[in-house]
């Protein structure tokens, strides 16, 4: 029962720690990421709040340092996805009917959970699990996930605050009801923010979540769950397995309690589970929401009147922090010929001081892909490139992976715009840049909003305004988050609401308002105080 009208605290963006030479942050995080190297983690699934051994276990080791065992994880199977779907139905109601400040609380103390206690533990299992330098793994499972907790509170709050007028002698009242039945949260491996996002921001509103991670992200996701738990989260409103996606899907989608699904991922696996709903339809209670956000071919389109310096950087930054393996990261670019070669040589100068090594070594700037499948493909392209005519790698193009899947980050300049590394998701540390004739400014714009499929994140770079204008104006569709003067990476939560159209997604805007409004069915609610006892209208009396 509520007896007041509560207002959450405001939110503000969680400050980014520096872990510069001699802080306390740095100290604490290696001492943290030699603790968690000295072990050899066990690590259950979560279903109705109790941890979940299967002995059939998976080891993990960190994709920079394949000699190092960080521990195993409990893999389930379909016995345990029917577990946890009856774990959150036995737990919906309860769940449901609690009070939303009640709710608002377990969400904002496991923000402050992270900010305090657990940010070291967060940022090591994210550093080690899936590769990412000290700064990445910061902004990610720290202040990322932080504000979406923080932020998505005050929408909830927000949204539950959006009334309809009401007429004399009437009171409208609107009700903004969980979803009936569960959502399916099926998380990424390269973020560990959308890995806690995506089951929370549903739960928040009242629903219950079956929660699949990628398994090269279930490291940093059982710290996440333990912070879940801290928090006071009850039983089974966040259930956490550890299963194949196709095993999760046979049972999920077949299902007529499934009430939603909240995705990231490729776009060929949310195809499929879209046609997998579609195909399941008729046994759904209610119809699905689809929430996914998918694939990016993300570019960087530059004028003649680019600030040289400030576009090499925003390409170095863009393309190669965390590997490329950003849904955002630059992979293309379009840069007249006027300003490439100075262009080059910032770009090439910047590269040639990185960097690469294990997380652990503070100076490697870029670390590991995530893992040997990653690394075959995304060499396969590098391999091919150094064949091609009408392509000349200009920096990078070496690999290994005897003790960690590390490739070199890759430059290729082309003549084609249409060559297939300026057109195919690589999802790795390859840039593919076509330098464009001067004159030919408004028919390149042209190429690089139909080069590809997808609709994610662009950034163009000019200082003539009306530039800027025209080119914001006719790539209005290639990018759900767009930039100007700056890398095509690094939405803030609350600042630059995340997700893209076409085969990007359904743009249903992480850390907004919207997304969360996702995860609702609202029912109006009309009373009238004195009801009429005559069923006549005045029309129909005699004059």
């Amino acid at each position: 029962m509520s007896l007041g009208i509560f207002n959450t605290p405001m939110p503000v963006n969680e400050p980014v720690k520096n872990y510069a030479p001699g802080s306390a942050e740095r100290a604490e995080l290696k001492a943290q990421i030699a603790t968690y190297k000295s072990q050899q983690r066990d690590i259950p699934m979560y279903i109705d709040g109790k941890e979940v051994r299967t002995q059939k276990t998976v080891e993990i080791f960190p994709p920079h340092e394949l000699g190092h065992k960080l521990g195993h994880f409990h893999q389930g199977d379909a016995t345990h996805v029917k577990m946890a779907i009856d774990s959150a139905l036995h737990a919906r109601a309860k769940w449901a009917d609690l009070a939303w400040e009640q709710r608002a609380s377990i969400f904002m103390k496991a923000a402050e959970l992270l900010a305090g206690p657990y940010r070291a533990r967060i940022n090591a299992a994210t550093m080690l699990g899936q590769s990412k330098n000290a700064y990445q793994a910061e902004i990610d499972s720290a202040c990322e996930m932080i504000d979406f907790l923080r932020f998505n509170v005050k929408f909830m709050q927000e949204i539950y605050e959006q009334q309809p007028i009401s007429s004399p002698g009437i009171w409208n009242r609107l009700e903004q009801r969980p979803l009936e039945g569960f959502v399916f949260a099926l998380t990424p491996f390269n973020f560990t923010a959308i890995g806690g996002n995506l089951p929370t921001s549903a739960a928040m509103m009242g629903n219950v979540v079956v929660w699949k991670p990628a398994n090269t992200q279930i490291y940093s996701a059982s710290v996440f769950m333990e912070v879940l738990k801290e928090a006071g989260l009850p039983d089974g409103v966040i259930n956490l397995v550890y299963v194949s996606g196709p095993v999760a899907g046979d049972v999920i989608f077949s299902h007529p309690d499934f009430a939603g699904i909240h995705f990231t991922g490729s776009t060929s696996t949310f195809q499929q589970i879209w046609k997998n709903i579609g195909e399941n339809i008729h046994h759904y209670k209610t119809y699905p929401r689809i929430v996914g956000e998918t694939g990016g071919k993300d570019f960087v389109f530059a004028h003649a009147s680019a600030n040289t310096k400030a576009l090499a950087v925003a390409l170095s930054r863009g393309a190669f922090e965390y590997q490329g393996q950003k849904c955002s990261a630059a992979s293309r670019a379009y840069i007249p010929s006027s300003i490439w070669p100075e262009v080059k040589k910032y770009l090439l100068e910047d590269l040639s001081t990185f960097r690469m090594g294990k997380v652990d070594d503070f100076n490697n700037f870029v670390n590991a892909v995530i893992d040997e499948k990653a690394f075959d493909k995304i060499t396969s392209f590098i391999t091919q490139a150094k064949k091609d005519s009408q392509v000349s790698v200009i920096a990078g193009g070496n690999f290994d992976k005897t003790n960690g899947y590390f490739i070199e980050p890759t430059v290729i300049e082309t003549t084609q715009p249409d060559y297939v590394t300026m057109c195919e998701e690589l999802f790795g540390p390859v840039l593919t840049i076509y330098v464009y004739p001067d004159n030919a400014f408004e028919r390149t714009l042209e190429i690089a909003d139909k080069t590809s499929v997808y609709a994610l994140t662009g950034a163009v770079f000019a200082q003539d305004r009306y530039v800027i204008s025209q080119m914001i104006d006719k790539l209005r569709n290639a990018a759900g988050n767009f930039y100007v003067n700056d890398k095509p990476t690094g939405a803030v939560v609350g600042q630059q609401p995340f997700g893209g159209a076409r085969a990007s997604g359904t743009n249903d805007k992480a850390g907004s308002m919207i997304n969360l409004l996702r995860w609702v069915s609202p029912r109006t609610i009309k009373e009238t105080f004195v009801p009429p006892v005559d069923y006549r209208y005045p029309f129909m009396l005699e004059p």
